[in-house]
């Protein structure tokens, strides 16, 4: 390591420690001490893999100590949000899009922090590098929510006015490699829409080596992983709870127990199921037999019609449907309603599939996504009720951005899975919150 390099090395220690102290920060020391934090000479600005993290000299070189302080909680907050590894699909999809929507995220935090460095200081603890993307629309936002919201506009304008030529990209990642850079210093429209606060520029930023992580990692792996940066939050949780600091939403969301959402699914609909108090021998419960039981099976017991309410406003994506349609599937299969009734459905219901008992086994390739507009789900229920939608339960598949008090008058049970809003309370049944594995 060359002398200038000792340097930047030093620098870095010193932005590390005084984030482990503050209050405002020291949420974050245990997952600032995982992996390597490193100098090196490369043309990125920063780097993380999701684990490690490594800072270019030369970047380093020209920031002043708040921004260097920012620089590091940027690429700690990576991880400590686990963009990497709860993003997969969207670095599959766009891998630019999705690097600017993780960014968005982290730098809103960033920019929340407004204290000094130090209560005799008047140097600010953080200041958000030159070029580094930021909007207030995006307070609180999920980083699914963020890339989703930017994909839209992406396909708006798209079709509003095509692009001439092709998009710049010289086969790098991060930044100073494959995200577009506007000639002026101006950010790209394409992330932009009439009433944000944009600020940065999204040509530049750091770099994030999924295919490193998660390609490289087993499911036993990737889950250990996850399991040691909840730890390592929350030892510097408590560190930053005696210091008196406000852990943030983001991070309160990754380390409220999980509940797991199949099992609720399993329960709900097995408990709608409908019997005499008499039991029969001649035919025995399967569902008993499933778990090496031998007991006798209740009377005519049965389940008819199961309705399930699927929200198509753009936010639940294919793959969530799938796994959500495969467990349902399963289900279906042990306790044999008389038939599934699939609403699709945004600010109004689009269509209607009903689903005979002998085609449950197939449920995920039948089903026929409808709509794609706003959300409100208070068409749900008028359409029920309209059509005269007699169920034994009902199941509301939404990401839980609806309108404000809903109007929800069906009798029937009623079970809602959220796939992101944690603020959305149902105004009737139970919540249970829908994460893919």
């Amino acid at each position: 390591m060359s002398n200038d390099m000792s340097k930047e090395a030093i620098a870095l220690k010193k932005a590390h420690l005084a984030l482990m102290r503050h209050p405002k920060t020291a949420l974050y020391s245990g997952v600032i001490l995982m992996g390597k934090s490193e100098v090196v000479n490369a043309p990125f600005t920063a780097y993380t893999d999701g684990v490690n993290k490594k800072y270019s000299a030369s970047f380093l070189k020209d920031l002043t100590d708040p921004e260097r302080r920012a620089l590091v909680l940027h690429e700690n907050l990576h991880v400590a949000l686990k963009h990497l590894t709860h993003g997969k699909s969207m670095f599959l999809e766009d891998k630019k899009l999705a690097n600017v929507a993780a960014d968005f995220v982290v730098n809103d935090i960033i920019m929340n922090i407004t204290d000094t460095v130090s209560s005799s200081s008047r140097e600010p603890l953080l200041t958000l590098p030159k070029g580094g993307v930021y909007d207030a629309k995006f307070s609180n936002w999920s980083m699914r929510q963020v890339y989703d919201y930017l994909r839209k506009k992406q396909k708006e304008r798209e079709k509003q006015k095509p692009q001439e030529g092709k998009p710049c990209d010289d086969g790098e990642s991060g930044s100073g490699g494959d995200q577009e850079q506007e000639q002026g210093g101006k950010p790209s429209d394409k992330y932009l829409d009439g009433d944000t606060d944009f600020r940065g520029s999204a040509g530049e930023g750091d770099e994030h080596d999924f295919e490193k992580l998660v390609e490289g990692l087993s499911q036993e792996e990737a889950k250990e992983l996850s399991e040691s940066i909840d730890r390592a939050l929350r030892e510097g949780g408590i560190l930053a709870g005696r210091l008196g600091a406000n852990v943030p939403r983001q991070i309160q969301d990754l380390l409220t127990p999980k509940i797991n959402w199949r099992d609720e699914l399993r329960d709900f609909v097995t408990s709608s199921i409908k019997g005499k108090d008499e039991y029969t021998w001649r035919k025995l419960n399967r569902r008993s037999l499933a778990n090496d039981f031998i007991t006798p099976s209740v009377e005519n017991e049965t389940i008819g019609r199961i309705i399930v309410a699927i929200d198509t406003s753009g936010s639940i994506g294919s793959d969530q449907i799938t796994e959500f349609a495969t467990e349902l599937s399963s289900i279906c299969e042990t306790c044999e309603p008389d038939e599934v009734v699939v609403l699709w459905w945004d600010t109004q219901v689009h269509g209607k599939q009903v689903i005979d008992a002998g085609k449950y086994g197939a449920l995920r390739e039948i089903l026929k996504p409808m709509g794609g507009g706003g959300t409100r789900v208070g068409c749900v229920s008028e359409y029920i009720n309209e059509q005269q939608l007699s169920a034994d339960c009902v199941m509301v598949f939404t990401d839980g951005y609806v309108e404000g008090d809903p109007v929800w008058s069906i009798s029937s049970p009623t079970l809602w899975l959220v796939t992101q809003s944690n603020y959305f309370e149902p105004p009737v049944g139970k919540k249970v919150k829908f994460s893919q594995e």
